[in-house]
C-alpha cells in the first residue's frame, strides 16, 4: 500500500487536460504513488492507454451499486429512489467519497481534471504535525454566496448537526484538496446512521450538496481534534474568462511558496498552449527555490 494515492474524476472533453494533470503526478509524486482516475464507462476507451502500475482507471459501474442506471442524457436514477433524478455532478461528488474510501492508501489528494502538480507531493508533504491536513478558507462563504451557504445546510443535515450559523462560514472547496481515508469511512457511516438510509442514497437524494463540505464540516465538528488547516495548497484562477498568455505567466509568477499545485479553471477556456506556459513559468519558478 503507497502512503499517497491521488484521485482525479473527469470525462472525455477534459482528456487533454488530465494529460497534463497526470504527467505532474508521474513528476512530483512518488514511485509508489497510484493515480486512480473515475470516468463514465462509456468515455473509459480514451483514457485506457494511461491504465498500468501508476494508473488504476475505475468506471461509475465499478463505485457505485448496481441499483444506480445511468441514461444518455447523463443524469443518473436510483431505482430505490427514482425523485429525484441524480445529475451528473452529484454523481461524480458520490463516486469520489467512494473511490476515497476503497483505495489502499494513508492520504488521499483529490486533484481535479484541470489541475497540476507543480512541487514534489508526498504524504508527509500533505501532513502537518502528523495528520492530514484540510484545505479551510477561513470566514471565506458570505452572504452573498447562496449555493455555498446551501451546501453548508446540506452537510449539517447530512451529518445530525445543528442548523448552519449565519455567513461568515469556512470554505473547504479546493481544486485539490487533502483527505483522510480513514474520515471518509467514519463520514460515510455518520450519515447512514444519522439519515437511516446507505450514505449514497442520502447524499445523492439531494439536490444542493458539496462533497468538500460535506468532509470538511465532518471533519471540523465531529472529529475530537479537527485537522491542521493547508488554505494555500493550491494557486487558482476560477475566472470564466481566457487568459491571455502575459495574464497566464502573470497568474504563475504569484504562485506561492506552499501552494503544491496549480489551476487554472476548465470552464475559462483558456487555450493549452498558454496554460501549458503557466506550467512551464511554474517549473521555472520552483527550481529557483
Amino acid at each position: 500500500m503507497g502512503e499517497l494515492a491521488v484521485i482525479t474524476p473527469t470525462w472525455k472533453p477534459d482528456a487533454p487536460l488530465f494529460a497534463d494533470l497526470h504527467r505532474s503526478v508521474l513528476q512530483y509524486t512518488p514511485a509508489d504513488t497510484v493515480h486512480h482516475l473515475i470516468v463514465p464507462w462509456a468515455h473509459r476507451r480514451y483514457f485506457a492507454g494511461y491504465a498500468g502500475p501508476r494508473c488504476r482507471i475505475w468506471t461509475h459501474p465499478e463505485l457505485l451499486p448496481r441499483r444506480y442506471v445511468r441514461f444518455p442524457s447523463g443524469v443518473w436514477l436510483n431505482t430505490r429512489q427514482p425523485w429525484p433524478p441524480v445529475r451528473g455532478w452529484i454523481m461524480q461528488q458520490a463516486a469520489k467519497i467512494a473511490a476515497a474510501a476503497a483505495v489502499p492508501a494513508d492520504v488521499v489528494l483529490i486533484a481535479d481534471s484541470d489541475s497540476v502538480l507543480v512541487r514534489p507531493t508526498s504524504a508527509d508533504r500533505l501532513r502537518v504535525d502528523g495528520r492530514p491536513s484540510l484545505y479551510r478558507a477561513q470566514d471565506a462563504i458570505h452572504g452573498g454566496m447562496p449555493r455555498h451557504v446551501l451546501w453548508h445546510q446540506a452537510a449539517r443535515e447530512l451529518l445530525g448537526l445543528p442548523p448552519a450559523p449565519s455567513p461568515p462560514l469556512p470554505d473547504y472547496v479546493s481544486a485539490i484538496g487533502v483527505w483522510d481515508p480513514v474520515a471518509v469511512r467514519a463520514m460515510q457511516r455518520r450519515i447512514t446512521e444519522v439519515t437511516g438510509r446507505h450514505w449514497l442514497d442520502a447524499l445523492t437524494g439531494r439536490l444542493h450538496v458539496s462533497e468538500f463540505i460535506v468532509y470538511g464540516v465532518y471533519v471540523d465538528e465531529l472529529l475530537a481534534s479537527p485537522p491542521p488547516s493547508d488554505a494555500d495548497i493550491c494557486h487558482t484562477y476560477y475566472g470564466h474568462r481566457p487568459l491571455s498568455l502575459t495574464e497566464a505567466l502573470e497568474f504563475a509568477d504569484a504562485l506561492k511558496p506552499e501552494a503544491v499545485g496549480m489551476m487554472i479553471s476548465g470552464n475559462s477556456n483558456t487555450p493549452r498552449d498558454i496554460r501549458q506556459a503557466a506550467i512551464r513559468r511554474c517549473a521555472e519558478i520552483v527550481a529557483g527555490d
